[in-house]
């Protein structure tokens, strides 16, 4: 219950990562304000919540749509309260070869990871400014921390969240609001698995290939699971990382000393 009387806004809440934050999140303890495009998602995720005797609710908003998301944010406050927690979880992974993507996909790409992020956070921040205290937990990845073929709008992304984060901590750290980053590599999901197929067709390989080679390349030889996750967010939402900020951790078995 370290999550205990806490209010936290996870974006993109409906599968994947966010979902699996949700549920540990509520688990601990925290009201849970699920916010995600698709309302049946969100659904799911609040009876799953509300099945052991958690409050939750669903938020259906665009996180690049301003006005959607100060009205979600608006909501949450009057039915759970203020917001201690932000997680940032939104976002869309998309492959291509760099001379091969068109316009539209590579602002797509960015208006969901960066700016999805970048809106929500300032309808949030001036409720934790007020009380002077707040988490921002940003899902970014190991994309944010190197180069990687075929993706080159996804990285780019990446890199901008973690600038973003970094500024935003700075100006926040004697505030009480501390602002961190969770940084996974390739995860067993159904965001990951989406792209595989396309991934695959760029590299000349098969499905099965593709997966047998990211394994390979991990020393721990597998891909992140997705229970992986969560238990870092608990910590980053948590008092016990208040001497944390700024920081981007990296939670990729292995991959990165490669």
């Amino acid at each position: 219950m370290r999550l205990k009387n806490e209010v936290a806004l996870i974006t993109g809440a409906g599968r994947g990562i966010g979902r699996a934050i949700a549920l540990r999140f509520a688990e601990e303890g925290a009201a849970v304000a699920l916010l995600a495009r698709s309302r049946s998602d969100l659904d799911d995720v609040v009876a799953a919540i509300e099945a052991v005797g958690d409050r939750a609710v669903a938020v259906p908003a665009d996180v690049t749509d301003e006005g959607s998301v100060k009205a979600a944010v608006c909501r949450i406050l009057v039915e759970l309260g203020p917001i201690g927690i932000l997680v940032n979880s939104a976002g869309i992974y998309r492959v291509a070869r760099f001379w091969e993507q068109s316009l539209e996909e590579w602002k797509q790409v960015f208006d969901v990871n960066v700016h999805g992020a970048f809106i929500v956070t300032k309808a949030v921040l001036p409720g934790m400014i007020e009380r002077r205290a707040g988490r921002v937990i940003n899902l970014a990845s190991t994309a944010g921390k190197w180069g990687t073929a075929q993706q080159a709008a996804y990285n780019a992304s990446k890199h901008a969240l973690l600038g973003m984060m970094r500024c935003l901590a700075l100006e926040t750290a004697q505030l009480g609001i501390r602002v961190n980053a969770i940084c996974p590599s390739y995860v067993d999901s159904p965001m990951v698995d989406e792209q595989f197929p396309v991934l695959a067709r760029l590299r000349g390989m098969t499905d099965e290939d593709l997966r047998a080679s990211l394994e390979a390349g991990t020393p721990i030889g597998r891909l992140v699971r997705l229970d992986e996750i969560p238990p870092l967010a608990v910590y980053l939402a948590s008092p016990e990382s208040e001497g944390m900020t700024g920081q981007a951790i990296t939670l990729d078995g292995g991959r990165l000393f490669i």
